[in-house]
Parts: structure tokens; C-alpha cells; sequence
């Protein structure tokens, strides 16, 4: 079976943001199905429930599979983690970006669309991927540096830490990500 991808954007964020439209043309250059769902974002739409309605529609329709690989920025990682788990559905590879766990200390609305996404049991996403990647760096201006490496290092040895890369989104430079090529 030929893998799929899903590229999943973060909080306030949409699938025309950051380096997703990047990432989504080079799956599409090679011929590959790529998906890019558009989640509800913003105070009282952005939470796991709506989101999950929203991934649901993937897995009833087989598009999620043991051949899928997942792409992730910000707050979808841990959205992905505990969906999978939930869910039990197994996945090809994960490939997180400045992921994080139970941080609060953004801001109000940040903090208030994140909440729902937290959860306790994030070590247990390994029994639904074998092949997990987290990139983050040192001076994210959104989440603390510690946040980002306690989540990495609970589900992955196989970490890239970006000297200076920010959140890893275009405000810090990154409407290109070649580095993501190379777990296509």
C-alpha cells in the first residue's frame, strides 16, 4: 500500500499557513496523496471534540491508515497523539513540529483553545507508530524550550533540535521546511 499524509496545522493556524502549502507541493510533485484538513480554530470552535469529528471523517473513509504519515505543528501533535491512542488506530510514521504537553502560560486564548487537547497517557502514542519524529528549538517565543523537549523526549530518542528556529513557522522564517523532506 502506497503511504498518504496528512499535514495537520496548529491553534489559530489553517492548511495555507507556515510550510504546509510547501510540504503539501513537494508530497504532490512526487505523486502522492496528501491531505490537508482546514480544523475549526479560534475560541469556542478549536477544541479535541470538534477536531476529532473533523479526523474522524479520515479513518471512516480509510484514508487514515497503517500507511499514513502525519505531519503536525504546535498543538496538533499532542491533538494527534491523543486521538490515535483514543482511537487505537496504528499509523506508518509521526512527524511532530514544537509539540508540547500540559502547558499553559501563552496566553488566555491560546491556553483556552489548548486545554481539551492535553492528556495524561502521551507515552502510550509508541504502541500506535514505531517511527516518531519531533523538531523544535531552543528559543520558541510561544513555548518554552523545556515543554517542547519533555514531550519529545517521553515518546522519542529520534529528536532535531533547530538552533534559533523559533516556533518553526513562517513568522520565524519557515514557509520552507526541507528539512521534513527527508521523513516523506
Amino acid at each position: 500500500m502506497k503511504n498518504n499524509y496528512l499535514l495537520i496545522h496548529g491553534s489559530f493556524g489553517s492548511p495555507f499557513s507556515n510550510w504546509i502549502p510547501y510540504l503539501r507541493k513537494e508530497i504532490e510533485n512526487k505523486d502522492l496523496e496528501v491531505y490537508t484538513p482546514d480544523f475549526p480554530t479560534g475560541v469556542g470552535y478549536q477544541n479535541y471534540e470538534n477536531w476529532s469529528k473533523l479526523l474522524n471523517v479520515y479513518v471512516d473513509t480509510n484514508i487514515i491508515n497503517k500507511s499514513t504519515i502525519i505531519f503536525a505543528h504546535s498543538i496538533a501533535p499532542i491533538f494527534i497523539c491523543k486521538f490515535l491512542v483514543e482511537n487505537k488506530i496504528k499509523v506508518k510514521r509521526l512527524v511532530f513540529v514544537c509539540g508540547f504537553n500540559n502547558y499553559l502560560g501563552i496566553n488566555e486564548d491560546y491556553d483556552t483553545v489548548n486545554e481539551s487537547m492535553y492528556f495524561d497517557n502521551l507515552s502510550d502514542v509508541k504502541n500506535y507508530c514505531d517511527d516518531i519524529v519531533c523538531f523544535y528549538s531552543d528559543n520558541d517565543p510561544y513555548v518554552k524550550y523545556e515543554a517542547e523537549k519533555k514531550f519529545a523526549d517521553t515518546i522519542t530518542e529520534n529528536q532535531i533540535m533547530i538552533s534559533h528556529g523559533g516556533h518553526l513557522n513562517s513568522e520565524s522564517g519557515y514557509t520552507e521546511f526541507t528539512d521534513l523532506l527527508k521523513y516523506l
